[in-house]
């Protein structure tokens, strides 16, 4: 009977590769041998990964703040940036290492836990199947729900910004067809080379949105007065949860490490991620920050509704917040393409390849809008499962994956990578039970 390890198999590549439980082999090396298409610049990769992580959670960080307070806020957020930072390095250098192991060029983030469960100790490699099964549809979940969401949300922001200024009486459904329409024409770009161009609008739309949000914070005196410090033990589980949320992107990370020119960048001491998402904390540092201390407990959900509403300029940062959701579609619906057109791709005909490609990405997306126009809680939802699956995916698979591959002797001195590993899987899992706790709350009481 043959072993998880020997039944495993990737298609990744196009190509069928089996995997050996085998040292490490110095002679070969992934990247030599990825013969990747339209590969996409270092820069190309870091506009990507920054979009991952830089959405309108910028928006709710003065929240985070509220919750956190001044001084605990600014820590704090630097605390999570650091932990997700190292769940990104820990993610993509196993896989790189499994890479290397089993001398396959590259390999997704499902492929990664099956590969390292597969070649795991006995115990764990019953689970490859079941771990690779769990990542692809979590990722599909999340990734074709937040669709809806989006729809939604860019909807209802048009909906009251242009029928206020134009004196309309449109409904949200009438926004939602209008948006799917234009939604349904970015998600037929199929390669991430392409997608470029809308994350780089993307995350100048959110950047603007970010300067005028100074702009009214600024156009008066900034006081710390009368503002917390450091959060009450209740708040905490809030604060967490919004800069966790806010700021992890982990979808998207070995999709686009897979598609770089010079992946050797990626890891870098100052190289893609690190570069990244120290950018993205500062910006989310100083939004939360000043946000909190310009408006105290007045603090709404999104700093934009601070802003004065009867100003034009106010109101566009409404616009370009949705602006910035529609054009990252692209991004976001390329993970989970990718992942189901490994799943179904090899079961249809080369000829009608395109035309299925087409069919399928439209027909979704017109699945989702019906979701949309049907189930208006439909977000209370997605933030049930986008806190289990971020708190799984982006802390403690990677997390995991990495103790499994290091088993059972490669933690360094006195085991302390055990420990670590041990101490940020226990923040992992106060992340995942505070969160699902919240968005359950949050369904109760909403629908």
């Amino acid at each position: 009977m043959n072993s998880p390890a020997q039944k495993f198999s990737s298609n990744h590549t196009g190509l069928e590769v089996k995997l050996q439980s085998s040292p490490l082999d110095d002679d070969y090396n992934p990247f030599e041998n990825r013969r990747v298409r339209k590969a996409t610049s270092s820069t190309g990769t870091l506009i990507h990964l920054i979009k991952s992580s830089l959405g309108t959670g910028i928006l709710a960080m003065p929240l985070a703040f509220r919750n956190g307070g001044l001084a605990f806020g600014i820590l704090g957020t630097v605390i999570v940036a650091v932990i997700y930072a190292h769940c990104v390095h820990l993610l993509v250098s196993t896989s790189q290492k499994s890479c290397k192991r089993n001398k396959i060029p590259s390999l997704g983030f499902s492929e990664t836990a099956e590969s390292v469960c597969a070649n795991g100790p006995p115990r764990v490699q019953r689970f490859a199947g079941f771990a690779k099964g769990y990542i692809d549809y979590m990722l599909l979940v999340m990734s074709y729900f937040s669709v809806s969401v989006y729809l939604v949300f860019i909807s209802t922001t048009m909906r009251d910004v242009i029928n206020y200024e134009l004196e309309l009486q449109w409904e949200t459904r009438t926004y939602i067809l209008m948006t799917t329409a234009v939604v349904a024409l970015i998600t037929q770009v199929r390669e991430l080379k392409y997608l470029v161009p809308f994350s780089l609008l993307a995350n100048s739309s959110i950047f603007v949105v970010f300067i005028i949000t100074l702009y009214y914070i600024f156009k008066e005196p900034v006081s710390i007065e009368n503002r917390n410090l450091w959060p009450e033990w209740s708040n905490l589980p809030s604060f967490f949860g919004i800069a966790v949320y806010a700021i992890e992107g982990i979808g998207i990370v070995l999709p686009v490490e897979n598609k770089m020119k010079h992946p050797q960048d990626f890891l870098k001491p100052i190289g893609t991620v690190n570069v990244g998402i120290s950018f993205i904390s500062v910006l989310y540092v100083v939004t939360g920050f000043f946000g909190y201390a310009r408006y105290g407990p007045d603090t709404k959900g999104s700093i934009t509704l601070n802003l004065p509403t009867e100003e034009i300029l106010a109101k566009s940062t409404q616009l370009l917040a949705a602006l910035a959701i529609l054009l990252t579609t692209g991004l976001y619906y390329y993970v989970p393409m990718e992942i189901l057109w490994l799943k179904i791709g090899h079961k249809i005909s080369p000829r009608w390849e395109n035309l299925a490609q087409i069919g399928i990405r439209l027909g979704i997306v017109v699945l989702m809008m019906g979701l949309a126009l049907t189930i208006p809680q439909l977000e209370y939802f997605i933030g049930f499962v986008g806190s289990i699956g971020s708190a799984t995916l982006a802390l403690l698979t990677p997390i995991t994956l990495d103790t499994i591959f290091r088993w059972p002797n490669d933690f360094g001195w006195l085991k302390w990578r055990l420990v670590k590993n041990a101490v940020l899987a226990t923040f992992g899992g106060f992340i995942l039970i505070v969160g699902t706790y919240f968005s359950i709350q949050d369904i109760i009481e909403n629908i």
